[in-house]
């Protein structure tokens, strides 16, 4: 019965349009709170702007006094191009194997239904209440990295009211039988290079012009992604949050065809794994600047560390890591170790190549670990006709069983 419950629930939370740019948030809280009062767990919200919500959930713990867990999942998704579906992506249309398609299928709402309906099926057994306070934390605005979710809201006091000390966030799927489970994020830097140079008519030969400076820039930047890349390749081992990436993104310039333009500004996308020193790689960015030539600069258009409070102009650097704990030395880490060995689950520690919200809580000291309990599915996040299969997001469900568990009797 809890399992046909738990697609259910499931298919309709994807069916509240959560899309950026206009997420219909007051249907998630409305949605989010029937849920809660469903399995009798207290909760309560946080308007961060006008529409914009927080829901969180709360089952206190037979030690209150302890720090607690966060059970994290972000509830808004990425834009969708109906056109390339095969359905509705707000339909949540379910075929013949099970497979259930719809925006948010993998990042993910089904994370969040699956911390539910393993709640569900605890509540079932007579399980109400475990060691820590868990917080079930619903957060809008991933998708943005904007101030009204988890950025802004880590640094506030009703955040660190919570007493987190322990937060699972996303993952991602495989398609393999291995889970992969992340421990710390690659960072972003997103550098914006303005490259002056002199200008004139387009048919002279003229010296230092920008589109020379501009040349000059992309090789620089190439021989690094270059290295990387082998470094990469070179090593079965590594995976890319092991290694650091480089992309030339937006290239801005020129008045009009028979000019010469005095400037260009180059976006690059570097993504630097934590596993690197980052001073070493803020020096090779100082050295693609000076080779591109005379009057060449660069700034970060965002701080490099996400603990920086700074709400709109912060372009500071930081050599500032973020690494979660990983391995049995740390309760937290052999709890989970523990779960998935009970569960007999495949798994593999890694990097995560892009950017969720555990960087702003981990940013506060709390160890963060980003689990998506999805194997043999092809990775469709932020693609076309994302979805999944009924059967592991009930096995996903029987995992959290056994992880909560865990996690929330930790001593």
């Amino acid at each position: 019965m809890s399992a046909d419950i738990g697609v259910t629930r499931f298919r309709e939370y994807l069916r509240v349009n959560t899309e950026q740019p206009k997420p219909d948030y007051v249907a998630c809280r409305d949605f989010l709170f029937k849920y809660a009062d469903e399995l009798g767990i207290p909760r309560r919200s946080v308007e961060t702007a006008p529409g914009t919500f927080f829901v969180i959930m709360t089952i206190e713990g037979t030690r209150p006094e302890l720090p607690s867990i966060m059970l994290y999942s972000h509830t808004d998704v990425v834009p969708t191009f109906r056109e390339f579906w095969t359905h509705d992506p707000y339909s949540a249309f379910k075929d013949e194997e099970g497979n259930i398609f719809a925006r948010g299928a993998q990042d993910m709402k089904c994370v969040g239904v699956m911390y539910m309906e393993a709640l569900r099926n605890l509540f079932a057994k007579g399980i109400k209440q475990w060691t820590r306070t868990i917080h079930i934390v619903w957060g809008p605005d991933e998708e943005i990295g904007h101030i009204n979710g988890m950025k802004g809201f880590a640094v506030t006091e009703e955040f660190k009211k919570l007493n987190i000390d322990f937060a699972l966030d996303e993952g991602i799927a495989t398609e393999d039988d291995v889970y992969k489970i992340f421990y710390a994020e690659r960072i972003p830097w997103w550098v914006k290079v303005t490259l002056p140079g002199n200008p004139g008519h387009g048919s002279k030969f003229i010296e230092e012009t920008a589109v020379e400076k501009l040349h000059k820039l992309i090789a620089s930047v190439d021989e690094f992604r270059n290295e990387q890349k082998a470094l990469l390749a070179g090593n079965p081992e590594l995976t890319v949050g092991d290694v650091t990436t480089s992309n030339v993104t937006i290239i801005n310039g020129g008045v009009q065809v028979n000019v010469v333009p005095e400037k260009f500004e180059a976006y690059i996308d570097i993504r630097v794994t934590p596993l690197q020193d980052l001073d070493v790689v803020r020096a090779r960015v100082d050295k693609w600047a000076k080779e591109a030539g005379e009057g060449v600069t660069y700034e970060f258009m965002q701080s490099t560390n996400p603990a920086d409070k700074s709400t709109v102009d912060f372009k500071t650097f930081s050599n500032f890591k973020l690494i979660s704990p990983n391995t049995r030395e740390d309760p937290f880490w052999a709890a989970i170790d523990d779960a998935l060995q009970k569960e007999g689950c495949k798994y593999k520690k890694e990097i995560f190549i892009g950017a969720t919200d555990s960087r702003f809580v981990r940013a506060q000291g709390i160890r963060a670990i980003g689990f998506s309990p999805i194997i043999n599915t092809p990775s469709l996040l932020h693609d076309h006709n994302e979805f999944l299969n009924e059967k592991t997001l009930l096995r996903g469900v029987q995992i959290y069983e056994t992880l909560i568990t865990n996690l929330a009797n930790v001593n």
